[in-house]
């Protein structure tokens, strides 16, 4: 089980991006082997916004959003005040911005990897929890 930040996605879908091969083919796997995964429910907005900066257009955005959010391993989590409230701890101690402290606050909760290609996630939420790359992973 694993926690998967939208960086991972984001490079999955983009063609162009430095991690699409290693993002493609560790996803890949995980959804071979159905490997549970976890995402905070505001992952859908973070892929479909930055795919469509991205690329400059929207249908790519609203076409990977809806695959990450119909793949049958993925449980997407509402954000309740309960992980509002550890996002907001894990922002303030860690000094990420609320969105990514949102990833590590959920991995947190479940005690699960999150796997990130995201610096600061890796290098500040590291200090809170288990934070890794998919080629670490």
């Amino acid at each position: 089980m694993h926690v998967i930040d939208a960086s991972v996605w984001v490079s999955q879908f983009v063609e162009e991006d430095v991690h699409h091969q290693k993002s493609l083919r560790w996803l890949e796997h995980r959804i071979a082997v159905e490997d549970p995964i976890l995402l905070p429910a505001l992952v859908l907005a973070e892929v479909a916004g930055a795919i469509s900066r991205r690329t400059g257009g929207s249908g790519r955005g609203h076409r990977a959003s809806n695959l990450v959010e119909q793949l049958p391993n993925t449980r997407l989590i509402s954000i309740d005040i309960d992980l509002a409230r550890l996002g907001a701890t894990v922002a303030a101690d860690a000094s990420l911005s609320g969105a990514d402290a949102l990833y590590v606050a959920l991995a947190q909760t479940f005690e699960v990897p999150l796997v990130t290609w995201n610096r600061q996630q890796l290098s500040r939420g590291g200090a809170l929890t288990q934070v890794v790359t998919p080629t670490a992973a």
